[in-house]
């Protein structure tokens, strides 16, 4: 793989285009203010700041498709509305195949009842997530924490390598960073300042020079991740100082429980963003209702159960999506978008695209990673897990340090108590992560033998009241790279693609960012064919004007408004 370039452009370059937007409004503002258009020609928009503007009430209604209802694509069509021009007109389509929206961000109803829904999928997010946390708030959405909900087993953390537990203590507090300190010495000190570097760097990506990004290998490599990305987590580790047991103790159960990959294959820069847990929370009732929160606040018409399966550019430059729904049985009419965003993996959006993409997205090998969702009234068996006493709450492994076999599974949680509608007995439920199908002999040898009291029902002395199971391709295989897909795939910048942000950091977060920054780009370009527009229109509406007795001519005087017409013109060219 070909290392990555130093950029191209400056910072400077990057406050030059800044400074180009500025003159050329200022410019426009000179040539539209003179002119006096009368009121039925424009309408003018009084904004908070201050700021008017003067919208063409002929400009054309831009219409966006995106397909994919889930971070990436909520987060297109919320900033999409949210960073448009006063005086853009947008309509937005988004289409989901899957009955639902959120992507992997989703809920299932244990034992069928909607009151106790139970997340499947993306199950967190931290006080970093600058937009999850932000949306949130904006549509009242309530937290909660991640303490355990259990009365009589105490909220407890260990990791097992399979034969061995290799740390035990509790989720948080004082006592458990003195067992960690005591233990690994000053490695966990130097992970915490080298996450909160690397992190630091990333946050960056939120704002100006460096946002909105085209290209995201470049700004990696501005950012300096792909110091990061360019090493395994355990070669990233070494490289600054951190090494002994603690990389594989407990940043090895990090990224094993969030990405189902080991520190000696997954890239640097994952392993440190696994290890940003502070103010760790989720959303009441599912994460998936930010994202809903999102669609609804961007009035997005949202097609579910519809599959595209052909996306082809017509010859004024505009896209036809043809699609299928099970919802409209007679079928939906071809419809005719600006702009195509794909907000999900092109390997498996299962259409085509014509024009090919000029760099068409590679495709990437997904975990499948296995959830096994149940409930039952036994605990955990301490004799499965070689333990004399109660199970930890959060049961996280790694690999053993001898060559047996790793444990079957990445992650168990008890996660809390709930009553069985059948048999009205208090059970416990239980999340399973593992790197394929859980048995149900072994489900059995986990818990607790089941009383052998021949006055029970058979209901009480069932191990698995209800068990939901699924696969995902959760996130991509994180090995080391330092370049990363296209944002845009195409050369007129039609077509934006969300996805290629997955091999860099694959969170809800990040997706919510590249379809932040996909909306941008989007509204960048509209304003860019606005202020052109605007131009052409004074140009022509000068010319049509009466030359006026004493006037000078262009050729002879200052120019008058015709001689800012060229200026305003380069200024909202190369230098925009």
């Amino acid at each position: 793989m070909e290392p990555a370039q130093p950029p191209t452009r400056s910072t400077f370059w990057s406050r030059r285009r800044v400074l180009g937007l500025i003159c050329s409004a200022f410019a426009i503002c000179l040539l539209l203010y003179p002119s006096s258009p009368s009121d039925s020609e424009w309408v003018i928009v009084s904004l908070p700041d201050a700021e008017i503007y003067q919208c063409d009430p002929n400009e054309p209604v831009k219409s966006v498709a995106i397909i994919g209802a889930g971070s990436g694509g909520a987060s297109a069509a919320y900033y999409i509305d949210r960073f448009k021009h006063p005086c853009s007109r947008v309509n937005i389509t988004v289409y989901e195949r899957s009955s639902y929206v959120g992507g992997r961000s989703t809920t299932v109803d244990v034992y069928g009842d909607p009151t106790e829904p139970v997340e499947l999928g993306a199950s967190i997010f931290v006080e970093v997530n600058k937009n999850l946390v932000s949306a949130a708030r904006e549509f009242g959405l309530a937290t909660q924490g991640l303490k355990s909900k259990i009365k009589e087993l105490p909220n407890t953390l260990g990791v097992y390598d399979g034969q061995d537990w290799v740390f035990m203590g509790s989720e948080s507090g004082w006592w458990t960073m003195a067992k960690i300190l005591w233990k690994y010495g000053l490695a966990p000190i130097r992970t915490q300042q080298l996450m909160k570097k690397t992190v630091g760097a990333f946050l960056k990506m939120y704002d100006e020079p460096h946002f909105p990004f085209r290209d995201l290998s470049q700004t990696a490599y501005d950012l300096g991740l792909t110091e990061a990305t360019a090493a395994t987590g355990e070669q990233f580790l070494q490289a600054k100082g951190i090494q002994g047991a603690f990389g594989t103790d407990i940043i090895q159960a990090s990224t094993r429980v969030n990405y189902a990959q080991n520190i000696d294959k997954i890239h640097g820069l994952e392993s440190m963003v696994c290890m940003a847990t502070d103010g760790a929370v989720s959303i009441q009732g599912g994460n998936w209702q930010i994202f809903d929160g999102m669609l609804k606040a961007s009035e997005a018409k949202v097609l579910l159960n519809t599959s595209v399966f052909d996306i082809y550019r017509q010859s004024n430059g505009t896209y036809a999506v043809n699609a299928l729904s099970s919802s409209y049985p007679t079928g939906i009419d071809l419809a005719i978008h600006d702009t195509v965003i794909l907000a999900a993996p092109l390997q498996f959006a299962k259409l085509s695209l014509t024009p090919a993409p000029m760099n068409p997205p590679p495709e990437i090998p997904y975990v499948n990673l296995h959830v096994t969702l149940f409930t039952s009234r036994r605990k955990l068996n301490p004799q499965a897990f070689n333990l004399e006493s109660d199970v930890p709450t959060t049961i996280l492994t790694t690999t053993p340090k001898t060559k047996a076999n790793p444990p079957p599974f990445y992650s168990i949680s008890t996660l809390r108590t709930l009553t069985n509608p059948i048999s009205h007995q208090r059970e416990y439920l239980y999340k399973i992560f593992s790197p394929a199908p859980v048995s149900a002999s072994w489900l059995h040898s986990i818990l607790t033998p089941p009383l052998a009291s021949p006055t029970l029902n058979i209901n009480d002395r069932k191990d698995i009241s209800w068990i939901y199971e699924k696969v995902w391709q959760s996130y991509p295989y994180l090995p080391p790279r330092i370049t990363f897909e296209d944002v845009q795939l195409d050369e007129e910048g039609k077509v934006w693609y969300t996805s290629g942000i997955e091999s860099f950091i694959s969170t809800m977060e990040t997706s919510s960012l590249m379809g932040m920054n996909v909306a941008r780009l989007v509204n960048d370009g509209w304003k860019r064919e606005r202020m052109e527009r605007m131009l052409v229109k004074l140009e022509r509406e000068d010319k049509e004007k009466p030359v006026e007795e004493g006037r000078e001519s262009a050729e002879g005087g200052d120019g008058g408004a015709m001689g800012q017409v060229p200026m305003a013109g380069k200024l909202s060219g190369e230098e925009l």
